[in-house]
């Protein structure tokens, strides 16, 4: 054979090896983020066709909710009504955590979902427990995990908790831009790029993730209303969908933060990206993609 023809081939073959091969991202998994409110038919019916669809076994934990019973029955029926294959729930307290049971719930599952309610009681149950290291290992092979309102907060690994340290009107919740206010905490690190907001716009939480970012400003704020969610990738990039709208803050290129005599915050160049339903967006380079 002709050497150049011989040569020709061999680097066909190596491109279209090369083409087909599955880039090697460390998480493999998906995330279908939720803001809270109402879940659109588009955004359950995307969740249940990323699981598997007729396929899909999905494990709801509940434990956010002040009645994790009564929220793990009414999830089960809805992610039904999507065509999903299996739907189960596990009922968790810290005598049963870390069960075999659970452990075996986890590794037969093909979508994890966390419901909403108070995201502090996730953490305190489930942070440091073999459990949430099962999930990991689930996501990181290419699971896909769900949540909604306080399951959406916990997916950040650091994590909004809701409170604040000095501002105490309850009336008047986040109504300045200021650091050492926002209380954050250790979140279970699905999402390592940004810090995660839900019920954003309809509950004006826009100074609580202001403030937030600009203490940490190597990190974006996701910020996500009701009726809406993100779906991330293994490659760090997310779609939107359902009903409204999603804002990413970003300070990692803004200029001059600085704090006044009053311990306001300010800053220059920062940017803000307003998306919407099919919008795409990269958590890596931040910004809206084509």
């Amino acid at each position: 054979m002709n050497f150049r023809i011989l040569l020709t081939l061999i680097l066909s073959l190596i491109f279209m090896s090369c083409e087909s091969a599955s880039p090697n991202y460390e998480n493999k998994g998906h995330l279908m983020i939720i803001g809270g409110g109402e879940r659109t038919a588009e955004i359950m019916q995307k969740t249940v066709d990323v699981a598997g669809g007729p396929k899909s076994r999905f494990v709801i934990i509940p434990q956010a909710s002040s009645e994790p019973l009564e929220t793990a029955l009414y999830q089960q029926a809805d992610i039904l009504k999507y065509g999903a294959g299996e739907v189960s729930y596990m009922m968790l307290d810290s005598t049963n955590v870390d069960s075999a049971h659970h452990i075996q719930q986890i590794r037969n599952a093909t979508a994890i979902f966390f419901s909403g309610g108070d995201q502090i009681r996730l953490t305190r149950l489930l942070l440091g427990t073999a459990l949430l290291e099962e999930i990991k290992a689930f996501y990181k092979s290419g699971g896909l995990i769900s949540g909604t309102s306080a399951g959406a907060a916990i997916q950040s690994e650091l994590m909004i908790t809701g409170e604040e340290h000095i501002n105490t009107d309850e009336d008047r919740p986040y109504n300045t831009i200021a650091p050492n206010n926002i209380e954050t905490v250790q979140g279970f690190g699905f999402v390592t790029e940004a810090i995660i907001d839900q019920h954003h716009i309809k509950r004006r939480r826009n100074n609580r993730v202001l403030s937030a970012v600009l203490e940490h400003p190597e990190l974006l704020g996701v910020a996500i209303d009701e009726s809406t969610a993100i779906l991330v990738n293994p490659d760090r990039t997310f779609e939107v969908f359902g009903d409204a709208t999603v804002i990413v803050y970003s300070a990692r290129e803004a200029r001059n933060i600085r704090l006044d005599k009053f311990n306001n915050f300010a800053m220059d160049d920062m940017k803000v990206h307003l998306l919407m339903n099919g919008d795409r967006f990269s958590l890596i380079s931040g910004k809206r993609l084509p």
